[in-house]
């Protein structure tokens, strides 16, 4: 059976305005299937938890027609990226001299006049670097708060495009404001309600 996620990720299943489970994708896929036996004309959405993207997962049949295309499915990730594997990878064996704790030798490619550069900084090259990646990394918190508000703005646009207050509540997704955002939805299904608020209070977290 074809499915855009791993069995194993974590989603939010939907029928139509009501949640109906929450957990890895094998188990909810299950509850999805009786939703729909319940309400054959539910939508029935599915979002991971992360990124709030749509899962695609092929609900067909009777219940024991899924049952035995799960059971089938392996249930293996995508590969990862290739800098997933570089920072997975075990760092080279330590030769002799003093020991560093916590550093960890990887070849890095520059041009000469970048190298130029980090070697006139206090300290030489490695300690500049390592400046600049722990500079980075707190700058990259505003990334990853944008991050979160797409996520969130992805479930909205999916399942309550059309409701009102929709366009408010994205101004204050966006705009870091919880209180103006649960205004807006206030008037949205409940379970849709708590799900769109749980988001945008987690995207808008420090």
């Amino acid at each position: 059976m074809h499915t855009s996620h791993s069995l194993s990720t974590r989603v939010s299943a939907f029928a139509g305005h009501r949640l109906v489970a929450v957990g890895p994708l094998r188990s909810v896929a299950l509850s999805a299937r009786q939703a729909l036996d319940a309400e054959p004309n539910a939508t029935i959405l599915i979002f991971d938890d992360v990124e709030q993207r749509q899962v695609e997962i092929d609900l067909r049949g009777t219940m024991a027609d899924l049952v035995q295309r799960l059971a089938a499915t392996p249930d293996s990730a995508p590969p990862p990226k290739p800098a997933e594997v570089a920072a997975e990878a075990p760092a080279a064996p330590r030769g002799r001299g003093r020991p560093k704790l916590g550093v960890v030798a990887r070849e890095v490619t520059l041009l000469p006049r970048h190298w130029t550069w980090l070697n006139a900084q206090p300290g030489g090259a490695s300690v500049a670097l390592r400046r600049l990646v722990e500079a980075a990394r707190r700058d990259g918190g505003g990334d990853q708060r944008r991050q979160r508000q797409e996520a969130t703005y992805r479930f909205m646009h999916a399942i309550a495009g059309n409701a009102p207050g929709f366009e408010e509540a994205a101004r204050a997704l966006f705009a870091g404001d919880l209180s103006g955002f649960e205004d807006a939805v206030i008037d949205w299904p409940h379970d849709v309600r708590e799900h769109a608020t749980m988001l945008a209070a987690r995207a808008m977290r420090d």
